[in-house]
């Protein structure tokens, strides 16, 4: 080898050792700079005929593409548990745990105890008087607690639309990244850190949405939602969130469009088409997810709880419950008789009979809505309607066609009468109990109502509203005003009645401890509830503990994704990340070869100086 290709293989490597100094010094600079993938020089020999040297040829950056895809699912994942374990934090600081301080089941026992002492001491004013507090202390918890849920909603339509403008904004960022990556005159320096930009934009898109990444052999991505909605490729895809402003227990999602009372997520894409996220299930992952989930879906049943409390509340006091008479055909077929003049939409007949020896129950609603189903309780319910005022011909002849094995006619006005098969044995009627509304105070019945609804309406549980009465209800749930300024209606079923007769408050406290109720309606409206069964008491104890487990699920759940999370970027720090110590030894190695370079260029200088002084 001449003098002159060893000057020239040692200037090569000295030109090699800057950049690679030059690349070690800004990976060390950015040891913690969050997003940043450790980088290395790519070196290559060339061999001629008569030297062998190395120049550089790029810089490679750390990345591993399924890593990358398994952190952004990740990261999408994380951020829909982690919003949903937040709300539902700051619901359970509201809603209390069982036997907290102003928990429901805390109040409510309360309240059961003042109906207590008014059974033993009803003439006892300051006695009359506490029950009515904590009368009203119960409808106005119901009543914050409405309001909590409705906020809380609220909370996630504004953080909904932060998201939309900030996911916005990435994915045009995102975009214009995607631009400057195909521009081939680039310094490897600026496309690397492009990169680094490129990623964390990926990244912070998969928090508020669960995206799909392709990274392409030019640097540049496109991003597509796991349900294959394209978000960014050739061109950019517009998030839109239209507020549908304040939200009220009425305000609820529903899958026509059309009749949906919450804000509205779309995405046009570059073509113009526009999908509406929630109606179509595109959102699987991310922030989004979570806040929707909550909105439409966690919050609402919450609501909903609230809503059957506040009903069962009210039906305990103001429900009128009478026993059919009996009834016979002089044939042989025996059974019941009702009158149902008095039933309002809403109310309700208790229908018990055997069957070859079995129990069947049937629960005759004073609805239009048509329903025919089995409730969680294994009691079939039917709607009929009964008219105003109830035509008991028209009511007969519907559940006749409904329960064939029993004979059903109307036998006078306004009554219904509800006979077995007589000598065929096979079935017996053994109960007929009509339910009607109290709304009055001093009608000569046990029942009061001593809670209402807006305008002083009594609570019947009307399901044929728009919507029904029981959504809501827990906001709008009021103590009698009649009873507010009359304490003595407590216990004065009738004019001039007797302070000293406990009949009304042991009547109430009867149906406290006997009166049973079941949460929603049909099983297709109740796909994905929680039902409630059971007394008030029960309700208000089943809601406490779904609550209880659900919040431990959703933290569990949280805490999971965190974890997995933290796990991942952990091995994404330990193939992406800069160790010093790795850095400085090989700064060592490069300070030697550097050297040793230069102690080449110099033995060289001296021997070319040497022999042109020989000549």
């Amino acid at each position: 080898m001449g003098l002159i290709s060893s000057l020239s293989n040692a200037v090569s490597g000295l030109r090699v050792n800057q950049d690679a100094i030059t690349i070690l010094s800004r990976n060390v600079a950015n040891s913690g700079t969050p997003g940043y993938h450790r980088q290395s020089l790519n070196v290559v020999d060339y061999n001629s005929t008569n030297a062998t040297y190395a120049r550089s040829a790029g810089v490679d950056r750390a990345f591993s593409q399924s890593l990358q895809t398994y952190y952004n699912r990740q990261v999408s994942d994380a951020a829909s548990a982690n919003v949903v374990a937040n709300y539902l934090n700051k619901l359970q600081g509201f809603l209390g745990k069982p036997g907290d301080a102003g928990s429901l089941d805390a109040m409510f026992g309360s309240f059961k105890n003042s109906l207590q002492a008014l059974a033993t001491s009803p003439d006892d004013y300051p006695t009359r008087a506490n029950v009515v507090a904590e009368a009203q202390a119960m409808a106005q918890r119901l009543n914050s607690l409405s309001g909590v849920v409705q906020e809380l909603r609220q909370e996630t339509e504004t953080r909904i639309a932060n998201n939309v403008s900030e996911v916005n904004a990435m994915l045009i960022s995102l975009n214009e990244v995607n631009n400057r990556m195909l521009d081939l005159g680039m310094t490897d320096t600026a496309r690397a850190a492009l990169y680094d930009q490129r990623d964390r934009l990926v990244a912070s898109v998969a928090e508020v949405i669960d995206v799909q990444a392709n990274y392409r052999p030019d640097g540049t991505v496109a991003l597509m939602t796991r349900s294959g909605v394209g978000l960014l490729d050739n061109g950019v895809s517009t998030f839109k969130f239209t507020t549908a402003g304040a939200l009220s227990p009425t305000s609820q999602a529903n899958i026509k469009t059309s009749d949906s009372k919450v804000g509205v997520l779309t995405l046009t894409t570059p073509s113009g088409l526009t999908i509406d996220l929630v109606q179509q299930g595109v959102l699987q992952g991310g922030e989004l997810a979570g806040l929707v989930e909550l909105r439409d879906k966690v919050l609402v049943e919450t609501q909903n709880q609230l809503d059957e409390i506040a009903a069962g509340l009210a039906s305990v006091f103001s429900t009128i419950a009478t026993p059919g008479e009996a009834a016979e055909d002089g044939l042989g077929a025996t059974g019941l008789s009702a009158d149902i003049s008095h039933l309002k939409p809403g109310n309700d007949i208790l229908l018990a009979y055997t069957q070859n020896g079995s129990e069947q129950r049937v629960r005759i609603v004073n609805s239009a809505n048509g329903d025919d189903y089995v409730d969680a309780s294994g009691q079939r319910v039917i709607s009929v309607d009964f008219g105003t005022p109830p035509d008991a011909a028209a009511v007969a002849a519907e559940l006749q066609s409904r329960l064939p094995g029993l004979a059903i006619t109307s036998s006078g006005a306004g009554r219904l009468q509800v006979l077995d098969d007589g000598t065929g044995g096979t079935r017996d009627v053994i109960g007929l109990t009509t339910r009607g509304t109290a709304t009055g105070t001093q009608s000569g019945e046990l029942a009061m109502a001593l809670f209402v609804d807006q305008g002083n309406s009594p609570f019947t549980g009307d399901l044929d509203g728009d919507p029904p009465q029981i959504v809501g209800f827990a906001a709008r749930i009021a103590v009698n005003p009649a009873v507010l300024a009359d304490n003595r209606l407590l216990v004065q079923f009738d004019l001039d009645h007797t302070l000293g007769d406990a009949a009304r408050p042991e009547h109430i406290l009867a149906q406290l401890n006997a009166m049973t109720f079941v949460s929603g309606t049909s099983p297709a409206a109740n796909a994905g509830r929680h039902q409630l069964n059971g007394t008030l008491e029960q309700l208000i104890g089943q809601t406490l503990n779904y609550h209880g487990t659900m919040i431990g699920s959703a933290f569990s759940a949280r805490d999971n994704r965190l974890l997995t999370l933290e796990t991942i970027t952990t091995q994404m720090e330990e193939e992406y990340g800069v160790n010093v110590d790795e850095e400085m030894a090989r700064l060592t190695e490069l300070q030697s070869a550097y050297a040793a370079n230069a102690r080449v260029v110099s033995v060289v200088k001296e021997l070319l100086d040497t022999l042109f002084a020989s000549t």
